[in-house]
C-alpha cells in the first residue's frame, strides 16, 4: 500500500538512502532538507523522481513543523546534529536542534494524526559498555553533549508515546556506515586519505571497539519497524551484532585498498578522557524477534560497496581529506 511519507533529515547521509529505499518501494516521500540560501538538497540533489518532493525547512520551527507534518502518515524523524566533536564546542545549539526539534516533529505529527513515527535514536547514548552485547536495557551514559542531547530526544519521544499515545517507536542505530557518510566519520577518513596518496594516516585512538551497521541493512530496519505493529512503545536497537576495533577495521581498508599505509596518532581527533566510548556492540535480538531482521551485508562486502563509491573521482572530490572535520 502507498504512504504519504515524511523523511525528515532526508538530505543527510543515512535520510538520503532512507528516502531513496522508499521511493523504490513505491510510495510518496515528502524529504525535509535543512534550509539555505543556495537551495542545495544535500544528497538529494539532483534526484528528480516523480514521487519526491523536497521541502526546505528547519525542525527548530514548531510553526513550520505543523506545516511540514500535514497529510503524512508515517514520519522517520532523522534530522539531527550528529558530530561528537563540534558538540564539544557548541552544546547549545544541539539542545536546539536535537531535543527541542523532537519535541516540534512529535507535537506536529500528534495534531496532525500521524499514523507511525519513528523517531531516530543513537548507540551513543549508551556511553562505554558496561556489558556486551548491549541491550535496550542497558544504562544510558552522557559521555559528550551530543549524546545527553540525544538521551533528552528519546526521551521527549517517549512521552509522546506515554502520556498522549503517539504510535511511536525508538530506533537506535549503531554505527552505521556506507556510501556519502560525513569526512568526520572515521571509515571516510580512513577511505578518503588512502584513495588521495596519504602515507600516513591521521586517526584518533585506534583502540574503541564499533558494531559497524552498512548503510542499506539500517534503513531496513527502519523500515521494518514502522511496519511492525508490536514495536509501538518500544526502543529498539539495529546493529550487526558483530564487534570490531578502530585498528581493525583500518587494516581490512588497507587490505580491500592494497595500500601500505602508515598510522600516525592526531591528538586533535582524540576525545577528552571522559567522553571516549571504548566499546559498542549491539544485542539486536530485539528487533529480530519483532521483525525477523538480520544485517545482510557483512562488513567486508559493505566495505567494499563503501570503498568503490567513495574512490570515484566524482564523489571523492567532494571530500576534504587534508583537513579534520569537526
Amino acid at each position: 500500500m502507498t504512504k504519504h511519507i515524511l523523511v525528515t533529515g532526508a538530505d543527510g547521509f543515512i535520510g538520503s538512502h532512507l528516502t531513496e529505499m522508499l521511493l523504490e518501494q513505491g510510495h510518496k516521500v515528502r524529504a525535509l532538507s535543512q534550509y539555505n540560501s543556495f537551495n542545495n538538497w544535500g544528497w538529494l540533489e539532483g534526484n528528480t523522481h516523480p514521487n519526491l518532493e523536497v521541502v526546505p525547512g528547519d525542525i527548530r520551527d514548531p510553526h513550520f513543523c505543523r506545516t511540514l507534518v500535514k497529510d503524512i502518515d508515517t514520519v522517520y524523524h532523522l534530522a539531527a546534529l550528529i558530530a561528537i566533536p563540534y558538540s564539544y564546542v557548541a552544546p547549545d545549539s544541539y539542545i536546539d536542534t536535537n531535543v527541542k526539534g523532537t519535541l516540534n516533529i512529535c507535537q506536529a505529527a500528534l495534531e496532525s494524526g500521524v499514523k507511525r513515527v519513528i523517531h531516530t535514536s543513537t548507540s551513543e547514548v549508551y556511553g562505554t559498555a558496561r556489558y556486551v552485547p548491549i541491550d535496550e536495557k542497558h544504562p544510558l551514559q552522557p559521555q559528550s553533549p551530543y549524546s545527553a542531547s540525544k538521551i533528552g530526544a528519546d526521551a521527549i519521544a517517549m512521552s509522546f508515546h506515554l502520556a498522549f499515545s503517539l504510535p511511536l517507536t525508538v530506533a537506535r542505530p549503531f554505527n552505521t556506515y556506507g556510501p556519502r557518510q560525513s569526512a568526520r566519520a572515521v571509515i571516510p577518513t580512513i577511505i578518503t586519505q588512502i584513495a588521495n596518496g596519504a602515507k600516513e594516516i591521521k586517526l584518533g585512538d585506534l583502540t574503541p571497539t564499533r558494531d559497524f551497521n552498512y548503510v542499506k541493512d539500517t534503513c531496513r530496519g527502519f523500515i521494518q519497524l514502522a511496519n511492525c505493529e508490536k514495536a509501538i512503545g518500544e526502543t529498539v536497537n539495529i546493529g550487526s551484532n558483530y564487534e570490531i576495533s578502530v585498528g581493525d577495521t583500518l587494516e581490512l581498508i588497507k587490505k580491500i585498498m592494497e595500500s601500505d599505509v602508515k598510522f600516525i596518532s592526531d591528538s586533535d581527533r582524540i576525545r577528552p578522557a571522559n567522553s571516549e566510548v571504548f566499546r559498542l556492540w549491539c544485542d539486536n535480538s530485539k528487533i529480530n524477534g519483532l521483525t525477523g531482521f538480520l544485517p545482510e551485508y557483512s562488513i567486508e562486502q559493505g566495505l567494499k560497496e563503501t570503498i568503490d563509491w567513495f574512490v570515484s573521482a566524482e564523489n571523492l572530490k567532494k571530500y576534504k581529506s587534508n583537513l579534520y572535520n569537526l
